[in-house]
């Protein structure tokens, strides 16, 4: 990363009389490498799968650059910003269609003793306390639980949105967000609000947080366009896990992730999700869809150099919706990264999952299919059992 810092000379050019300093930096993420899977097709197509081979847009970390600063304001006061830009280095476009700093795009003021309070378009609450634990830290978004459904990963970012995060209290740190849908006549349709806790004590942590995003389209249906946490097209997190319930009027996730540090070298996570799908009048389906997840990660540090991780999750939904045989997923990920230096490495990352029994497709049930994580999300298997392999390099700037 590189630091510019702005003395008050500089500053006064604004026309501020302040005996403070700012700083900007610039950082990014430039990730590529091979993407290969042994059965692959299209979200919600019957059609059958084949084996590709592929240029990877970042396997390990997404591509991305951004500016984030901050200004001493006094009384342990700063004024802090963040832009974020994604790209896919496959082709030079935008990550997200309809802008460029889509990743992330806020301003907010932080201080030490009352904490931080930023709007813009951002993560919420529920993923940054939740994320410290998440399996897709040391797996990357193969990693992340299937289709990542319970938005452990990156995939959700709340737009008009204000987020508090409080400093940390003997360990504790709470955190709230809300999402202003901005439908005309309702302060319901479209928003989406979380809160959550995070406890750390030495080499131990814990998080527990909730999450609700609502449909901007009264009663379900087509998600819409207002609603503050996309849900369709280049924006979301649809995958064959939830591709059924996309027209549900409100989405609710609880999850809780952990984490313990048993030396240098070992550390542990394990989390749980419950996510439900709620259905309205307009909704292609009537029943409530509930997918129940647990999962753990094993991290192990041999070297400075080295890092490796095995991780496994197991995911079922329940019976509803005419489904006899209820869905299940279990998957399991490898991955390994050597670094060459402090800021670019080489990273391997292999992956499989084996899903069986029913879901929701088109409003008809169908037999379930695999797709790992969310690295995966956008080509799906065509049948219950999935292989994928990521290589690649990534630098840090």
């Amino acid at each position: 990363m590189k630091k510019y810092v702005t003395p008050v000379v500089v500053a006064s050019l604004s026309a501020t009389a302040a005996c403070a300093q700012s700083s900007v930096t610039l950082y990014g993420i430039v990730d590529s490498g091979l993407m290969y899977q042994n059965n692959g097709t299209t979200v919600g197509s019957a059609a059958k799968g084949h084996s590709s081979l592929k240029l990877s847009p970042g396997g390990w970390a997404l591509n991305r650059f951004g500016l984030k600063g901050n200004e001493d304001v006094g009384a342990g006061t700063s004024a802090i910003f963040q832009l974020e830009s994604g790209f896919n280095i496959a082709n030079g476009s935008s990550q997200f269609a309809g802008g460029l700093f889509t990743r992330q795009a806020w301003v907010g003021l932080a201080n030490e003793r009352y904490g931080t309070l930023t709007a813009g378009r951002q993560y919420t609450a529920y993923f940054t306390l939740l994320s410290p634990y998440s399996p897709a830290l040391w797996l990357t978004g193969a990693g992340a639980h299937p289709g990542d459904i319970d938005s452990l990963d990156l995939s959700y970012r709340a737009n008009n949105s204000l987020v508090y995060m409080s400093p940390a209290i003997h360990g504790f740190t709470f955190g709230g967000s809300y999402a202003f849908g901005g439908v005309p006549g309702s302060m319901n349709a479209g928003s989406a609000w979380s809160a959550g806790v995070q406890y750390v004590n030495g080499p131990a942590g814990i998080a527990a947080a909730f999450q609700r995003v609502n449909n901007a389209t009264p009663g379900g249906g087509a998600w819409g366009e207002n609603s503050a946490v996309s849900n369709g097209g280049a924006q979301a997190a649809v995958s064959a896990i939830n591709y059924g319930y996309i027209t549900a009027q409100a989405q609710q996730r609880v999850a809780v992730t952990a984490g313990y540090r048993f030396s240098p070298a070992w550390d542990v996570s394990v989390s749980y999700s419950n996510v439900q799908y709620i259905p309205g009048l307009q909704s292609a389906f009537r029943d409530t869809a509930i997918f129940n997840t647990a999962g753990t990660v094993l991290h192990y540090k041999p070297t400075p150099s080295w890092d490796l991780a095995a991780g496994y999750s197991y995911t079922r939904a329940t019976q509803a919706n005419g489904i006899s045989s209820e869905a299940a997923y279990q998957q399991v990920v490898l991955s390994q990264y050597y670094s060459l230096s402090k800021r670019t490495g080489l990273y391997a990352v292999e992956g499989y999952q084996h899903a069986r029994g029913q879901t929701l497709s088109g409003g008809k049930v169908v037999d379930a299919t695999a797709s790992i994580g969310d690295s995966f999300a956008a080509s799906p298997s065509s049948t219950g059992n999935q292989l994928g392999l990521l290589v690649g390099l990534n630098h840090r700037f």
